[in-house]
């Protein structure tokens, strides 16, 4: 079948992996929403953005049903979470965010990960410092122009508004517009886009680089294997990073 064939189904597998790791990530926010505020969305703001995230990765809604049931039964684990700080190869700064019920197991996981692959594992407040956490709001950019979209939003809290293109599941390039705002003004902005009736993708409390540090494709490539380390543990729900 050739090479292309090849090239094709490793990208499939790839984004079914991600899909795949989305869901489980989504599930235990929910899941984490529902024990802190309820089952009930209208009254869960975080339970809300949760579901919200679910279908911007087009998790299926018998699924999040399921997560929001299990949630409210008291044989669910409760996750805690717990952020790790440390440096990769080339004095790259990564924080890993993490929702475990085992924080014994994900700590000695991710030492592991750092020292396999040039990092180490630091302290809290060794790296984080070098991070802003902003909120990052993911609207579908159909019939929306910037301009009037960040004239609209700057008084409650738009500091950058911009366009991107992102590739769905099946391979498809689809348009967004970024909303980011500052982590205190996360909320407002949530109601802000709510009350407006906007197509929200996706809304996250991200960790965005003050700084970057620029590496060639052979230190590149240190990284991102470290990187990708982390994503594959299930404890993993975000990793941020230096690299430019």
């Amino acid at each position: 079948m050739g090479r292309a064939f090849e090239f094709r189904k490793g990208r499939k597998m790839k984004r079914w992996d991600r899909m795949s790791k989305d869901f489980t990530r989504i599930g235990k926010e929910i899941v984490m929403a529902v024990k802190e505020g309820g089952p009930n969305p209208d009254g869960n703001a975080r339970l809300r953005t949760a579901i919200q995230n679910g279908k911007g990765v087009n998790m299926p809604k018998d699924r999040v049903e399921a997560a929001i049931k299990r949630a409210s039964s008291r044989e669910e684990k409760d996750y805690q979470e717990v952020v790790y700080e440390g440096y990769g190869p080339h004095g790259i700064a990564i924080v890993v965010e993490t929702a475990t019920d085992n924080p014994t197991r994900t700590v000695s996981n991710v030492r592991l990960y750092f020292n396999r692959n040039s990092g180490a594992l630091g302290t809290a407040g060794s790296s984080d410092y070098t991070f802003t956490r902003k909120g990052v709001f993911k609207l579908a950019a159909a019939g929306l122009d910037r301009d009037e979209l960040e004239l609209d939003l700057i008084d409650v809290g738009a500091e950058d508004v911009y366009e991107t293109q992102e590739e769905d599941e099946h391979g498809a390039e689809h348009a967004y517009m970024v909303v980011e705002t500052a982590f205190t003004d996360f909320g407002q902005m949530q109601k802000a886009l709510e009350a407006r009736g906007l197509n929200v993708v996706s809304a996250t409390l991200q960790r965005v680089p003050n700084t970057t540090v620029a590496l060639n494709d052979e230190q590149a490539e240190e990284v991102e294997k470290l990187i990708e380390k982390f994503e594959e543990d299930e404890d993993v729900q975000a990793v941020y990073h230096t690299m430019g």
